[in-house]
């Protein structure tokens, strides 16, 4: 006789488990608190679907934080396979310049997931729509609106994080399962753009401007990419990457200073030469040597004074290594991904929750973090495929 597996969530976790569960085995149903799932999904396609990175896996796996947390389902499932696995299902793909894995041009992202559906339909998925989790009642049934009653044998909860509340992603499910006894963590918001106290001449004249091929450092940790100058502070995944650590140090500090490198495919040395052996003044050789843009030439001159900036040695450490005061961060809602949720000790190695038996929790809902560029869609994706394999195993 079939097992009753109830997936709670129908984002890419959710999605991704249903479609590795064997049909054979079990009977699979997918509750979704919403009329449609998949919406934080079609939300991240609107700049265009990142789907994973072609990164090499070495590299690909220590982008997440904890390092360790994720090996197994990455291995079990990593960016290639997800490649195959969506040719299977007639969505082919590209590597993008900055590796970044997207659908072929002209794939829409509804039609990613139109193929993600009628593959999981084919498979004998039940689709339960507008039913929202709200508690466990006798022997752990589980209770959708309120009143609603139903019994499973395995429990997969995929119910996201905290940011995108218009996608359902609103984290209320938190003080829930804290009431269960299950350890948890608040929301913080991650990958979002952080706040910093620009002067309104700066910003009346900068706000908008990319500053691209730079590389943010913070404590031990680097990261290059692009950001952008907000009215707020600065976005993109050059800071992005960094959320963790700059959040727990903003959870105990006002302020903290990350160093920023205009100029990371040059070394302090090259940099010095270029500039010592220049015939132009300073802001000309920044200009017309250096390729800096107006936004940068403006921060640096307004750090430095005159006889600093007239010194060529400290000019190239300040482009090498410039302190950008970052005071706060954007709110939870307005960030891409969250940090908290369930405390990562509260599950075993294959996400079943230990308090817990046969219920198991996977995806945004616990307390891990990746950088955008498609990491965060494989994680949640690699996690659902090994839950699958784990539960499958079960019987044999």
């Amino acid at each position: 006789m079939k097992k009753i597996v109830s997936i709670i969530g129908g984002g890419t976790a959710g999605l991704f488990v249903a479609a590795f569960l064997d049909p054979k085995l079990f009977d699979i149903s997918i509750y979704e608190k919403k009329s449609s799932f998949g919406r934080k999904f079609l939300v991240a396609g609107d700049g265009g679907l990142n789907l994973s990175h072609a990164e090499n896996m070495d590299d690909f796996k220590l982008r997440y934080t904890p390092e360790t947390f994720l090996t197994k389902s990455l291995d079990q499932f990593n960016n290639e396979d997800m490649r195959k696995w969506l040719l299977s299902i007639g969505i082919p793909t590209f590597v993008g310049s900055s590796k970044r894995v997207f659908p072929e041009k002209g794939i829409k992202p509804i039609t990613v997931l139109e193929n993600i559906k009628s593959h999981l339909s084919n498979n004998k998925i039940g689709f339960e729509f507008n039913k929202e989790f709200t508690g466990w009642g006798e022997n752990n049934s589980l209770i959708f609106n309120s009143d609603e009653t139903i019994k499973s044998d395995y429990t997969i909860f995929a119910l996201g994080g905290a940011s995108w509340k218009i996608t359902g992603s609103d984290g209320k499910w938190l003080n829930i399962f804290s009431e269960k006894g299950i350890k948890t963590i608040p929301f913080k918001a991650a990958n979002c753009a952080f706040e910093v106290g620009w002067s309104d001449e700066f910003i009346t004249k900068h706000k908008g401007t990319p500053l691209k091929n730079i590389s943010c450092f913070f404590q031990d940790q680097h990261q290059k990419g692009e950001a952008v100058i907000t009215e707020f502070g600065l976005e993109g995944n050059a800071i992005y990457a960094l959320s963790p650590k700059i959040q727990a140090e903003l959870a105990s500090k006002n302020e903290v200073l990350v160093e920023v490198d205009f100029k990371p495919s040059m070394t302090f040395d090259i940099l010095l030469k270029k500039l010592l052996s220049s015939n132009q003044n300073t802001s000309q050789a920044m200009r017309n040597i250096f390729k800096l843009s107006a936004a940068q030439i403006s921060l640096i001159k307004k750090h430095l004074t005159k006889e600093a900036f007239l010194d060529a040695s400290t000019l190239i450490k300040t482009i090498k290594r410039f302190p950008l005061k970052i005071i706060g961060s954007a709110p939870i809602d307005e960030a891409i991904s969250t940090s908290g949720g369930i405390d990562i000790n509260a599950v075993d190695e294959n996400f079943e929750l230990i308090k817990l038996k046969n219920n198991f929790t996977i995806g945004e809902m616990v307390d891990w973090n990746a950088p955008t560029g498609g990491y965060l869609i494989q994680a949640c994706a690699s996690m659902g495929v090994s839950l699958a394999r784990t539960l499958n195993s079960r019987y044999f």
